[in-house]
């Protein structure tokens, strides 16, 4: 039995992909592993939103490439640094397989014949390798298969791919490509099969999640196809929660916010990008809304459900920042009081807009924002945190914590993590717990 070892880097679709292409390979008859020397098929799925995930990606393939040269191994890259790279890759580094985006569903053929040579040795001298990085019209369906582990609590659905913003820093419009979603009674149906096998919470996967549909499906009773979409899975029965990532500000409407209130499985919970405090650099990033815009859509949600956790993505160092529109993104910081804030330093990628534009700005004045902001953030989490201690929490158990095993993990609706102790036969349920203690950066708690 062929044995394959699949390493993610970046988001949660990269792992929702990597997990169908694993699906797909289980049905195959393949073994997964976590051994790399007795792996006979290596493949890493690969992030392009910042430079230091696709150097660590290309990095441990050059080490997989030496180390297990003559090997008979088949090695290869998927995903976003695949897309955007194409057969370069397969002629840097001695790879067999460089498959794009929309090509997950087809991995599992290229793994079949690519092995088969290696095995039957039929190749001939020359290096044989599979690169393919066309588009395919309804890739978009092909991500729907799980690998649900006993006990397993939580799962991400796929909803859409692609993205059509066009902000002047990233390169996804041109990994993902254009914006395709799926039909709703396709994801409704996904969402039943998984609750049915124990899934308690699904987060619903997007480029830009709430923007789903708006090109494919018409409004209904003046709701978006993406509330639609949330108020048909909210129905099914048997499901406690309901999360969706990632996001975009222009994208929640009056009808989105109206449905935090009303819908009770849908999380309290909000990621908010807001990228930069100033309305100069968001211009200039194409972000297609302003500082006051973001706040009053901040004190809508927050009308809209009070016990509301917002979380934000912020991009320091941008070219032409000046320390008055660095200030200005902390003041929104310190306005809005985070929950948690996921801070960037801004990282040049080939064939954007903003990596050819001038006054780029200086790494060690790039470093510095991203400590300071990271500390005026990081000092508003604690206290957030530091206020929940004394309080009941409802936790979905998710299994044993990373850092240690003879404790369980799990997160709050807000999205807070927390560390407990308790039974193994916990997981995968909805625990009540009492807080005791916060480090920082997650709770401990004790079972009410």
């Amino acid at each position: 039995m062929p044995k394959v070892l699949i390493k993610t880097y970046g988001c949660q679709m990269n792992e929702r992909d990597s997990e169908q292409v694993a699906q797909m390979l289980i049905a195959r008859g393949y073994e997964m592993t976590t051994d790399e020397d007795a792996a006979d098929v290596i493949l890493l799925n690969t992030c392009s939103v910042r430079d230091m995930a696709e150097q660590k990606a290309l990095g441990k393939m050059r080490l997989l490439a030496h180390h297990h040269k003559g090997e008979g191994k088949v090695l290869g890259f998927l995903g976003c640094m695949a897309q955007s790279r194409g057969a370069e890759l397969a002629k840097k580094i001695d790879v067999d397989l460089v498959a794009g985006t929309q090509k997950f569903h087809r991995v599992a053929d290229y793994v079949d014949e690519l092995l088969s040579r290696k095995r039957s040795q039929a190749m001939d001298d020359a290096r044989f390798s599979i690169v393919d990085v066309e588009e395919e019209l309804g890739s978009q369906e092909a991500i729907r298969d799980h690998t649900v582990r006993r006990g397993q609590g939580t799962a991400f659905v796929s909803i859409m791919q692609g993205c059509n913003m066009r902000c002047s820093f990233c390169i996804v419009p041109q990994t993902r490509g254009a914006e395709r979603s799926r039909a709703i009674p396709e994801i409704v149906r996904e969402v039943e099969s998984l609750v049915v096998q124990g899934v308690k919470e699904v987060t619903l996967l997007g480029q830009i999640v709430n923007l789903y549909g708006r090109h494919e499906f018409p409004r209904v009773g003046g709701k978006s196809p993406f509330v639609q979409l949330l108020e048909a899975v909210h129905a099914v029965e048997g499901l406690e929660r309901l999360r969706f990532t990632s996001p975009h500000p222009i994208g929640y409407k009056a009808d989105l916010i109206e449905a935090f209130g009303v819908l009770p499985k849908l999380a309290e919970h909000v990621h908010l990008p807001l990228q930069s405090g100033s309305d100069r650099i968001l211009k200039v990033m194409r972000r297609g809304y302003t500082v006051e815009g973001y706040l009053e859509l901040v004190r809508k949600m927050r009308a809209a459900r009070a016990d509301l956790a917002i979380t934000t993505d912020i991009i320091v160092g941008y070219p032409g920042e000046t320390e008055e529109d660095y200030q200005a993104t902390c003041e929104v910081a310190r306005q809005v009081r985070f929950d948690n804030a996921f801070i960037f330093r801004y990282s040049q990628r080939k064939e954007t807009p903003a990596a050819e534009m001038p006054d780029q700005i200086d790494e060690a004045v790039k470093e510095q924002r991203h400590l300071d902001l990271l500390e005026l953030t990081n000092g508003i989490i604690r206290e957030k945190l530091k206020a929940l201690v004394g309080t009941c929490v409802e936790v979905l158990c998710e299994g044993p914590s990373k850092n240690n095993p003879n404790r369980l993990t799990g997160r709050t609706r807000g999205n807070t993590i927390v560390i407990f102790e308790g039974d193994e036969r916990l997981i995968g349920q909805l625990v009540p717990l009492q807080v005791t203690r916060t480090s920082g950066f997650c709770l401990y708690s004790e079972p009410v």
